[in-house]
Parts: C-alpha cells; sequence; structure tokens
C-alpha cells in the first residue's frame, strides 16, 4: 500500500476514558464493526473539530462528558473495498456522569490487562496498549473485512 497520496473518505475518531486503571469501552450495536468491542467515537460533523466530535459521540452513545481529552494518535486505514477512513485517537481522563446503554452502544469497563483483543478490531492490540501505557502513535493499516493485511505502528 502507497501511503503517499492516500486519501481518506471518513473523518472520525475514538475516545478512550480512563480511570482507576480501567478503561471505558464499548459494545458497538450497529454500523461498521457492529457487534465488536471498541471506543466509543464516530464521523466529524462538517465544521467540527476532531475533539469536539469524541466529545459529542461519547455523549451520545454513553451519556456522559469525557474530561481532560489528549490527543494519543491517528489511525489510518484503507480496506479493500475502497473505504478509508482517518480517525484521531483520544485518551480522556475521567468523565462526567455514569455511563449508559444507548440504541448505539453498551458501556464495558476493564482492567488495563483485560482488555477483550479478541472481541476487537485486529488492530487495537498493536496500539492500544501502548496508549494506555503513556504513549503517543500513527498507525496505517489495510483491511480485506474484519482480516487485518499489513500493519505499520510508529510510537512517538
Amino acid at each position: 500500500m502507497d501511503w503517499t497520496n492516500w486519501t481518506p473518505r471518513i473523518i472520525a475518531n475514538l475516545c478512550f476514558i480512563v480511570k482507576d486503571g480501567r478503561v471505558l469501552l464499548i459494545r458497538k450495536k450497529r454500523g461498521l464493526g457492529a457487534g465488536k468491542i471498541n471506543g466509543p467515537g464516530g464521523k466529524l460533523d462538517p465544521g467540527e473539530t476532531a475533539h469536539d466530535s469524541a466529545v459529542r459521540e461519547v455523549q451520545e452513545e454513553l451519556r456522559v462528558t469525557p474530561l481532560n481529552l489528549e490527543d494519543r494518535g491517528v489511525l489510518r486505514f484503507q480496506f479493500v473495498d475502497g473505504l478509508s477512513l482517518h480517525v484521531t485517537v483520544f485518551l480522556a481522563r475521567g468523565c462526567e456522569g455514569e455511563p449508559v446503554e444507548t440504541d448505539e452502544a453498551a458501556p464495558l469497563w476493564f482492567d488495563f490487562d483485560k482488555v477483550p483483543y479478541g472481541e476487537m478490531w485486529e488492530d487495537d492490540q498493536h496500539w492500544l496498549p501502548n496508549v494506555l501505557a503513556g504513549a503517543s502513535f500513527d498507525g496505517w493499516f489495510v483491511f480485506d473485512g474484519d482480516r487485518m493485511l499489513s500493519k505499520r505502528v510508529e510510537l512517538r
């Protein structure tokens, strides 16, 4: 995959809320990755920043407001069917409110060492542990459906 002139079709974000050695994840109910465990997030609305979109998406999906967001990385996904995404990854230090299940997502808290990577997108195991440990990164991934064909992760 030549990433030099790559242009994403979709600009999105993910937000991982951490508190007391645990991370708040979701079981996604619809859309890309339905049924998988992931962080809350979604597409940017026109004129919206990645930060503002991350806050809005977490509020919509879990009815909580993430606090003290830190930009931790960028994911670039190219799917063989043509779908391409640029995803900004945020880490939040806590949240206001208690997460609740919505039509979009069911909240799940996990200890850092018990994150269920086997139920997540295949790329997550290659960068999320570093983010939870305090690192920042850049990642490039090619997928065919749910199957990862190639990966590159660089820590910053």
